[in-house]
């Protein structure tokens, strides 16, 4: 057991890996506080789940339309600059919403607005810090500093809800004093990217400008059939079944009969179960059998999102939402590590940024996935996403594990 934990946590090990990772769990309790908080807050304001929606189709936008650009950049630009430079950007937008919150002055356009520079923000921000991390290691330990980037995603997903939850729940005060801590956790991680080494930009590999690097670096993944069906089986699980989450405050309040703030609930229970899962296949993320695991718990995800739209009540859908948690997180957390064994180091930014564009698709669906809940109902929608996810699953699963 003790040198199974050593393998799973190998790189962090490295010292200015261990330094990354810690600046990420800062940045990754505040995003995860604001998925609750933004949801919470948009749902309060005008009752639906469109709201909602538009929320976080907004941040979507902007991660698809600036995803490829960000992977150029972060193959070009020095990375802990870039990823300072949007830890603070997204810090101003936190302090912004949580003033206009504190002023009455809070409203769905603000959120929106707030999104996009957010989306913006992380297109650049997600693979110059996936970059960086790989960098830091080395060859040998690259599976498993992104694998380990996971985990720490993971568990910030148990703890950013709890947080969020417990600023929601202390009074009217609680919305903006939770922007406020927010931002607080994005200042203290872009401070301590000042601990690490400057990052030198790399040579751009086609020796043109950027957007002739961005084309590079399609044309690159396209080139490699393995690598292709990799990102695209990632994609579809992703785009289809990971927006689950937006339905979650509707789905609380308008089918099982509690307040949407008991959502920060389901988020934080989905979170445990993925922390679990993420450690457990942590050390496994260099292994010869990493890609079939990965394809398996992608069914797995989606054969949980039936149960889920089957619950009968809120005790049922928390023991739910922890298997949908442990399948899902496994799966995210295997699939980084096995798409970047398949990737060359020059092309890792560019890569990682197709997988950002993942989740831009992810938020890009919350609009639609909200608009079918209002006009369908929250059960409906999930059974619809939860046969989308089996089927894309089955179809690309042998071809992946080829």
């Amino acid at each position: 057991m003790t040198d199974r934990l050593r393998g799973t946590f190998a790189s962090l090990r490295v010292r200015h890996f261990r330094i990354l990772w810690i600046s990420t769990l800062f940045a990754f309790v505040g995003f995860f506080m604001s998925t609750v908080v933004q949801s919470v807050v948009a749902f309060d304001l005008t009752g639906n789940n469109a709201a909602v929606g538009v929320v976080v189709f907004a941040q979507g936008l902007m991660m698809f339309l600036f995803g490829p650009l960000g992977g150029a950049f972060a193959d070009r630009l020095p990375k802990r600059r870039t990823i300072a430079v949007c830890q603070l950007a997204t810090m101003t937008v936190f302090f912004s919403i949580s003033w206009a919150i504190l002023t009455g002055r809070i409203e769905l356009a603000w959120l929106a607005a707030g999104s996009l520079v957010m989306g913006s923000s992380f297109a650049f921000l997600g693979p110059a810090r996936q970059s960086l991390a790989v960098e830091l290691v080395g060859p040998d330990l690259r599976g498993n500093a992104v694998a380990l980037s996971q985990v720490a995603n993971s568990a910030c997903r148990v703890l950013g809800p709890a947080v969020a939850g417990a600023l929601l729940a202390l009074s009217d005060d609680g919305a903006w004093i939770a922007y406020a801590t927010m931002g607080a956790f994005y200042l203290v991680s872009a401070m301590s990217l000042l601990l690490l080494p400057r990052s030198e930009p790399r040579t751009s590999n086609g020796g043109g400008n950027v957007f002739d690097d961005m084309i590079d670096g399609v044309r690159y993944v396209f080139r490699q059939p393995r690598l292709r069906r990799l990102v695209l089986l990632f994609t579809l699980v992703t785009i289809v079944g990971f927006p689950h989450v937006t339905l979650l405050p509707g789905f609380v309040e308008n089918q099982l009969g509690s307040p949407s703030e008991s959502s920060s609930i389901l988020f934080g229970v989905s979170a445990l179960g993925s922390l679990v899962a993420s450690i457990l296949v942590a050390g496994l993320a260099d292994s010869s059998g990493a890609a079939r695991l990965f394809s398996w718990l992608g069914v797995g995800f989606g054969v949980c999102l039936v149960f889920g739209a089957a619950v009968p009540g809120f005790g049922f859908m928390v023991a739910i939402m922890l298997l949908i948690g442990a399948v899902g997180g496994g799966f995210q957390t295997l699939a980084g590590a096995v798409i970047i064994r398949q990737t060359e180091p020059e092309y890792v930014g560019r890569v990682m940024s197709l997988m950002m564009m993942s989740f831009a698709g992810f938020g890009l669906m919350g609009l639609p996935i909200g608009a079918l809940a209002d006009r369908f109902g929250e059960r409906v929608t999930f059974l619809m996403m939860a046969v989308g996810v089996v089927m894309a699953v089955l179809i690309l699963r042998e071809r992946a594990e080829d």
